[in-house]
């Protein structure tokens, strides 16, 4: 059985109204992936947050800083698993998949990241992330001090946070829209 066909439950926004600012982005998603990611579609109901949007997750899912692009990626979907974020887990399990070169490592961190074998860096960042997403008031030094003792820096620890702070953002929003994922990202990754 399919997943639905729409981008969300809202009218669906047309690509002749985007912006012409934004149409070489669209157009690179397209050369890069061969679609546009229907997060983009769906954030078209305001052009100027889609922007924002687009400039928040580059810097932080796509700039050189200390976390890999896949810890990065295992942050979104450590988050999303707990939010059951449809959208974020096949979007960004897929990129698990794609970065790691590993398809099982993609269906452990949508479902539990605690059954895969993680090292104890990763695997305290993820604990990090989750604490952030299930009860961000216990946060203490403690928590900040056991990330220290796994290598991570301050901005890295900052990092961390706001990866899982974006994440848990979107997950809500795209929630609250229904927002489906593209069709393609199912089997990305899988070999």
């Amino acid at each position: 059985m399919p997943q639905p066909a729409h981008v969300t439950a809202l009218a669906d926004a047309d690509e002749s109204t985007l912006p012409e600012d934004l149409q070489p982005y669209f157009q690179k998603c397209r050369d890069k992936l061969g679609f546009v990611p229907n997060v983009l579609r769906a954030w078209l109901i305001r052009p100027e947050r889609l922007r924002n949007f687009i400039r928040l997750y580059d810097e932080l899912m796509l700039a050189p800083i200390g976390l890999s692009k896949l810890e990065r990626e295992m942050i979104a979907v450590a988050v999303s698993s707990y939010n059951r974020c449809y959208y974020c887990l096949v979007a960004h399990g897929a990129a698990v998949r794609k970065l790691s070169g590993d398809p099982q490592l993609g269906e452990m961190m949508a479902f539990n990241y605690r059954v895969a074998d993680l090292a104890p860096r990763q695997r305290a960042m993820l604990d990090f992330a989750l604490q952030l997403t299930v009860a961000p008031h216990t946060v203490t030094e403690a928590d900040r001090v056991a990330l220290r003792g796994h290598g991570f820096g301050d901005a890295d620890i900052f990092d961390i946070a706001e990866v899982a702070a974006f994440f848990n953002y979107t997950n809500r929003v795209a929630h609250a829209v229904d927002m489906m994922p593209n069709a393609e990202y199912h089997g990305l990754g899988r070999g």
